[in-house]
């Protein structure tokens, strides 16, 4: 496993209650940053519900979780209080943080959107993990282990 991708790209986005979150919120932590299609969607939920469960081990890793979708705030907070999500979603309207990351492109059918990614971002703020097609069952543990061979490096 690489130990050093590239820089992350910044980012300043709302999370449901309004507050703006950057990258430069995380520096000194390591980052989970998943980009998302939609809140309430079958693939969706099952990701976002194995982050959660998966959470408290990310947590004891020094990790933060933060999800990206172009959901609105009253979007996200239902789907963060329908599955009682305990991590930050934002809200990218305009997809500009999802291009990016390079999370924007065509999908199944031909169809154009995000696509499923997750990137693991060091400390000193260098992607040093990306998922570039997540298998939305099971992502937690994936994570898990990934962030202790890359903090065992």
């Amino acid at each position: 496993m690489k130990k050093f991708l590239y820089t992350a790209p910044n980012f300043t986005l709302p999370d449901n209650s309004g507050k703006i979150h950057s990258l430069s919120d995380f520096i000194g932590k390591w980052l989970v940053l998943y980009l998302y299609p939609k809140d309430e969607t079958p693939g969706c939920t099952i990701e976002a519900c194995s982050l959660r469960d998966a959470r408290d081990d990310i947590a004891d890793l020094g990790a933060e979780i933060v999800g990206i979708s172009r959901d609105d705030a009253s979007s996200h907070d239902k789907f963060k209080s329908k599955y009682n999500l305990n991590f930050t979603l934002l809200t990218d309207s305009d997809h500009s943080v999802i291009d990016l990351y390079g999370a924007w492109g065509k999908k199944a059918f031909g169809q154009v959107g995000i696509l499923r990614k997750t990137f693991i971002i060091s400390p000193d703020g260098q992607v040093v993990k990306v998922y570039e097609r997540v298998t939305p069952l099971g992502h937690g543990q994936q994570v898990i282990a990934d962030l202790k061979k890359l903090q065992s490096q």
